[in-house]
């Protein structure tokens, strides 16, 4: 259900109403709009009758909503939701490149990327201090270590940070060194994770996993929402399928559908889906030509010698290619790129 309050509402009159939506054993979810205020609620385990709050203050409308993803959908949020990371807005017109290594190997590496990013147009960096592999003996991350190397990149090139958690454990360390706190694939539906993303106060990159369907893509984006937190970018990585040349296939037909039913913003990872460089350029424009907000890029300086994901990192040199080509497309879809700073 949605409560839609008139535009005279005061901020006294929202928390009287979302007073009177507790008692009733509900929760409520303030929504701030332009021209309106809404409340959403969950915590019902069946219809909720009108008539229980039909005498909430400044009560305007009430409209039943149909999805059971109920925050995440435009019935209860038709307007965009904008993410702000540092002076870089999320869900706007500009498209929003993303690019770093896909782990953290030292200073020298990560900085060396960091500033050829930077230079080439990237808004945001990406680096993984804490890697969940498929192979116990893959490379980990450096952990802590990793994330004060990133804040380190971050203070020379004010690039805001996107790095993952891989667990409830050190999720209060990550939050405390990065601007947007990454959940991968393989934790798209760790609901206890979600639920402490969800409590945080900083926005959540969430990726979908690799064999989840619309619908539990969003589901597991509502546990963050209805924890609190309305910071929240999806993004789009591959899914399994009978591709036997690329890593995963990317499906871009679930960005416009996201773009039609949900208010957040979306990102696509064209370089883990392709897990190889040369796919990276292709599927990268074709996410921007589907509306994705935008794009996530692994770049390294050395891609042959990286110890995470090389053969799908891109060198500098193909970065600075690859935004080129996206600045000459952008305007024909009446977006933009960030000029190089």
């Amino acid at each position: 259900m949605l409560v839609v309050l008139r535009n005279d509402a005061t901020p006294q009159d929202v928390e009287r109403a979302c007073a009177a939506i507790r008692a009733l054993g509900l929760v409520p979810h303030p929504i701030p709009g332009d021209t309106r205020t809404a409340i959403g609620i969950t915590g019902n385990r069946g219809p909720i009758d009108p008539a229980a709050l039909s005498g909430l203050p400044c009560l305007l409308e009430l409209i039943p909503v149909t999805k059971p993803y109920k925050l995440t959908s435009r019935e209860t949020q038709p307007t965009d939701t904008l993410v702000h990371v540092g002076g870089v807005v999320l869900g706007g017109r500009e498209v929003v490149v993303v690019a770093g290594p896909c782990s953290v190997e030292g200073s020298e590496q990560t900085l060396a990327t960091a500033r050829a990013v930077k230079r080439a147009g990237a808004r945001l960096l990406r680096g993984g201090a804490f890697k969940p592999r498929t192979s116990p003996y893959s490379f980990q991350g450096l952990g802590r270590a990793g994330l004060e190397i990133l804040a380190r990149a971050r203070e020379e090139t004010r690039l805001p940070i996107v790095s993952e958690v891989v667990d409830t454990e050190t999720f209060d360390e990550v939050a405390a060194f990065v601007d947007v706190v990454q959940i991968g694939s393989r934790n798209m539906q760790n609901y206890s994770l979600l639920r402490r993303a969800g409590r945080a106060r900083r926005p959540v990159l969430l990726k979908r996993s690799m064999s989840g369907t619309l619908e539990e893509f969003l589901m597991a984006a509502e546990y963050l929402l209805a924890e609190g937190n309305r910071d929240v970018i999806l993004c789009e990585r591959g899914i399994r399928a009978f591709s036997d040349y690329s890593r995963y296939t990317l499906d871009l037909s679930i960005v416009p559908e996201l773009k039609r039913i949900t208010h957040l913003p979306v990102l696509v990872d064209p370089s883990h889906a392709a897990g190889r460089r040369d796919l990276v350029l292709p599927l990268a424009r074709a996410a921007v030509a589907a509306g994705a907000d935008g794009v996530l890029i692994e770049v390294h300086p050395e891609p042959d010698r990286a110890w995470s994901d090389g053969p799908q990192s891109l060198t500098p040199e193909m970065f600075a290619t690859l935004m080129s080509e996206l600045r000459a497309l952008a305007p024909a879809l009446s977006r933009g790129i960030a000029a190089v700073a």
